[in-house]
Order: C-alpha cells, then structure tokens, then sequence
C-alpha cells in the first residue's frame, strides 16, 4: 500500500524559528517613521507592539527558541500531515509528484495560529489586556481569537465589511471565542468614519482595517495591535510549518522542484518557502513561486517603494511591493489575498531573483479548488485555490514536457466555512475582475511624494 501521508511525532516538533533575515543576499531596507521619515526605533514600535515582539522584528539570530509554554499549545494541531496527491496526479496524466502541507487541521482551519499562538503568548507576558486586530476573509480574526481565548486576551477584530457580509460564519467563530468582530470600516474610530464620510458604500479593505485596529490599540488602555502577515516576526513564527516540512520530505525520500504557496501579505508562503529559500541561498536549484490575484497583483504588477501598511497612514513606511495605500481590491472571494503590499522579505526575495510571482484570475482558481476536492478530497479555502491553480499548471507542464519533478505546495487553510463563495462560482455567478492600468496608476499617485527606497523599482507602472 502506498504511503499517503507523513505524520511527525511530537517528539519531533521544531523547538526554533529559522529567521531568514542574516542570510538574506540583500538586507532589508529599514522602516520608516510616518511622521519624521527616519528609521523607526524600538520605542516608537512600543506603542503598538509588546517588545518582545520588536525585538524578534529586528533579530539577527538565524534560529529563535520557541518558549516552552507556546510548544505546548502547539501540540494541539502540530505537527501537521504532509499529504501526497496521488488522486491528483492520476487525474492529471503528470509524471510530476505533488506533495501538500494540510495546515487546514488548526482549531480555526488555516496556518494563522502559528504565529497567532505566539503573539498572543508574548502579550500576555508582556501585560497586555487586549489585543486588537484586522481581518480580511476571517481566518486570522479567527485565529487569534481561538489563541487569545487560550491566554485570557480580549480579542477586537476589524473584519473587512464585503467579507463580513460574505462570511458569516467566520465571524461566529470568532465571537464563540469570546472575541467582538465589527465590519469595517465602521464608525468606532476616527479612521472608519473618515472612510465613511467619503465613501458610505466603502466595502472595506485590509488597509482601511489595519487603520482602524492601530488606531483602537494605541488609543485603548492596556491594548496592543496584533498584525497576521507581512512583518518579519510573523513570518518567522509561520517557518514551524517548513521546517516541518523539510522533516518529512526527508522521510519521504524526496526533495521539492517546484515550492508553491498562495501569497497575500506573505505569511503562509513565507511559513513554507523560506526555510527552502535558505537551501536555495546555499546552491539548491528550486523554483519557488508566490501566487497572487489577477485582481491584486502587489507582486506582479506593483512597484518596490516605501509606503504604509495602511489606508490613513497609521503605520510605518515600509519597503515592499505595493498597489498604494488606498488602493480598494475587487470584492474577490479570497478575501485574505486582498491586501495592497507584500511582506518586505517576500518583496526582497523577489528583487533578488530568488522567488517568483505569478498572478492567476479568480475563475481558474475556483475550478482548481473544485477539481481538488474531487480529487483529494478536501475543499480549500478561495485562498488556497490560487496555489493549487498553480500546481496544476506546473503539472500540466511536466506532463507536456515530459518531465519528472517534485511539486510541494501548502495547502494553507479549508473552505467549509466558505461554501457560499463555491455556490456562487458552480452557479455561474462569479466573474474575472482586470485590473485596469489607470486604476493602479491612480491608487500609486498617493506614494509620489513618500521616500524611496535605494533599489526603487517601478514594475509595470510607468
């Protein structure tokens, strides 16, 4: 009988992190204060953030201990199966082996608590009382409000209001964890009734979300701001999921080609790619892609610049691959992938050469998710559909080749609570959004004037 599947013991949990940023090719180019436009210190971080947390944010050490305490907790989904898709393979004629990383067995059903789990963790220590949050399709409102509920935090979620109205039962997951969800933007801050009182139709956004939490944070008692990608230590955290990985891929006597991860801030594609970056560093030969919305593309169509991480400029200026802080994705089910910048080390790693992005439209991804689910089984989150929409390109394109690879990919979350998103799509409803070029001119007009960064790239955009 065929092994179809790879289970580490608990035993064999990673006890580290592996932190990227020293074997970097190109160091990170600093944050910004928003206010002065000088690099940003320890101290002007410490009103958003518990300084653990900042000082994982500028760690030069390449491997960080997990705390006794977070590895406990761990151990209430991890480690996680490493699935090969034998189904999928067959179906697809391809002499290529498709491996995938099932994140979706978490409490909240997503990779999201492995840096949840310990952001929640270092608050506590660290006296925190609540923390407050953004969410765009649910996952990582829901997520923190499972790890929150585990340390006795308060839990306040932003939640993007198309999603909101889209995803219900997200928002339920997250209130039977005791934490409070509102749509955003709404009228609790001063920063969703500025959205408001320009745009009372807004759907929202991650940008405007992220506004609305720093602001909720800073200005409560005892508050801090928890963020579910794009920042270092976030990545960091999520590197548990590759490490294991490389573990059982070792087991399973192969090696990846192909490494492959949905990619909206760059958190569950980090978690995977980067400890397989570092062999690439080291002389590895690994294509490792990055796949974002047609209607989203930050990596593929955004320029390399400083700019915030959110819509009413709350936030550091960060060097990234950005569509602009005002910037209003498409209503597209994967609402996760809706955010206007990458993470600076995915965005890095691009500049660099050594990862790629590719960018797939909204009707292909859902018929992979549903060729997935008669294949293997599982039903994926919108979110997930992007990478398994590229698997099958890689697939298909070892199958005309004639080419044997291996093909890893994380299968970063289920999509049980997004049924309504698949109703739409089998029944016709769903359509492509493109991205017209003015559009993105328009939403890049507003970091004209903000610093650039020494390798300023401007992409496509002229």
């Amino acid at each position: 009988m065929k092994q179809r599947k790879i289970v580490l013991s608990e035993k064999e949990l990673p006890t580290q992190w592996y932190n990227i940023q020293p074997d970097l090719p190109t160091p990170l180019e600093p944050p910004l204060h928003p206010g002065t436009g000088n690099p940003v210190g320890p101290d002007d971080l410490s009103p958003i953030f518990p300084m653990p947390l900042i000082l994982q944010e500028v760690s030069q050490e390449r491997f960080i201990d997990i705390p006794e305490e977070v590895l406990e907790k761990y151990l209430i989904w991890r480690p996680t199966p490493l699935y090969r898709a034998y189904t999928l393979e067959k179906y697809l004629e391809t002499p290529a082996k498709i491996y995938f990383k099932n994140e979706g067995v978490s409490p909240a059903g997503s990779h999201k608590p492995n840096t949840a789990l310990p952001q929640a963790y270092y608050n506590k220590i660290s006296g925190t009382k609540r923390i407050c949050t953004e969410t765009g399709a649910g996952q990582w409102g829901s997520a923190l409000s499972f790890c929150c509920a585990l340390f006795g935090l308060e839990c306040k979620v932003y939640m993007v209001k198309i999603s909101y109205n889209q995803k219900p039962y997200r928002r339920i997951m997250m209130e039977t964890w005791g934490a409070t969800c509102v749509p955003s933007p709404s009228t609790e801050t001063e920063s969703g009734r500025m959205i408001l009182a320009g745009h009372p139709d807004s759907p929202g956004s991650l940008g405007i979300a992220i506004s609305e939490a720093v602001e909720a944070a800073v200005t409560g008692e005892n508050s801090k701001y928890a963020l579910g990608s794009v920042l270092n230590h976030v990545l960091l955290h999520q590197t548990i999921n590759g490490l294991e990985c490389q573990k059982q891929m070792a087991i399973a006597g192969d090696y990846p080609d192909v490494v492959i991860g949905c990619a909206g801030g760059g958190s569950n594609f980090a978690g995977m790619a980067l400890p397989f970056v570092r062999d690439k560093i080291n002389g590895k030969d690994i294509d490792i892609i990055g796949v974002e919305p047609a209607s989203c593309p930050t990596m593929t169509r955004g320029p390399f610049a400083y700019d915030f991480g959110d819509t009413v400029q709350k936030t550091p200026l960060l060097a990234m691959h950005t569509l602009g802080h005002s910037f209003v994705p498409a209503p597209i089910h994967a609402g996760g992938l809706r955010y206007h910048g990458m993470a600076p080390i995915v965005s890095q790693l691009i500049m660099d050469n050594i990862i790629r992005a590719e960018a797939v439209p909204q009707l292909e991804t859902f018929q992979a998710g549903i060729t997935f689910a008669r294949t293997e089984g599982f039903i994926s989150a919108p979110e997930t559909d992007h990478a398994i929409a590229m698997v099958i390109r890689e697939a298909v394109k070892a199958r005309e080749e004639g080419k044997e690879k291996v093909i890893l990919f994380n299968w970063s979350g289920h999509g049980l609570v997004d049924m309504a998103a698949y109703e739409a799509y089998l029944s016709g409803q769903l359509s492509d959004h493109a991205l017209p070029e003015e559009e993105i001119h328009r939403a890049l007009e507003d970091i004209a004037p903000l610093p650039k960064p020494k390798q300023y790239k401007p992409g496509t955009i002229s």
